[in-house]
């Protein structure tokens, strides 16, 4: 998958630093670790964060405008408790 990203000065230095050091070959691999990385820790998380944005992104934003606006959705508690 190909993915264009604006990135900010100090987000492209970081990048750039990482291959210049050669802790990776390219600014593609320094972000995908980057991520692999926030993704590992986010796992690591005690809160379930990982499965409340799995739940979310599972969701459009029309799903999540309609449980929102219906408390009498059964999903509204389940998402308003996961999303806690």
């Amino acid at each position: 998958m190909t993915i264009t990203l604006n990135l900010t000065n100090e987000q492209e230095e970081w990048l750039r630093a990482r291959v210049a050091a050669g802790d990776v070959a390219s600014i593609e691999e320094a972000a995908r670790r980057a991520i692999d990385e926030r993704i590992a820790e986010d796992r690591r998380r005690p809160d379930g964060y990982w499965r409340k944005a799995l739940l979310v992104s599972e969701l459009s934003d029309a799903d999540i405008a309609e449980i929102a606006a219906s408390k009498m959705d059964p999903r509204y508690n389940y998402l308003n408790d996961e999303l806690k």
